[in-house]
């Protein structure tokens, strides 16, 4: 039986389009309603969801490999004309504790999500 793999498709469809957004040149950037940590909050609530309703046996790997992919961002920012910040890293944890809470929030009271065990 072939599995379903939406999950997986959809958070890296999101890392992908984070990466466009975070590490593309910005040079007459159009101000987006919302302050910039709220933009990172919520990108990473987004990035881990699937993965967190689907996976929890996996959360370990989640949380470790978004923190990574955050910080890799921030230290990637200032070589192509942006800033990157402690406070923009924070921010994104902050991201990834709110989707694993919220994604295994959703798994526990939603019956379309059941737990995976790999």
């Amino acid at each position: 039986m072939m599995r379903r793999s939406w999950d997986i498709g959809l958070t890296i469809g999101l890392a992908i389009a984070m990466a466009i957004a975070t590490l593309t040149p910005i040079p007459n950037a159009v101000p987006v309603p919302g302050s910039d940590k709220l933009h990172h909050v919520l990108a990473f609530i987004l990035l881990c969801l699937p993965l967190a309703m689907t996976r929890p046996k996996r959360l370990h790997w989640l949380i470790l490999g978004a923190a990574i992919y955050g910080g890799a961002i921030e230290l990637i920012q200032p070589h192509i004309g942006r800033s990157g910040e402690w406070a923009d890293f924070w921010a994104d944890c902050i991201g990834i504790a709110g989707g694993v809470v919220l994604g295994r929030l959703a798994a526990r009271f939603l019956p379309y999500f059941p737990p995976r065990s790999k």
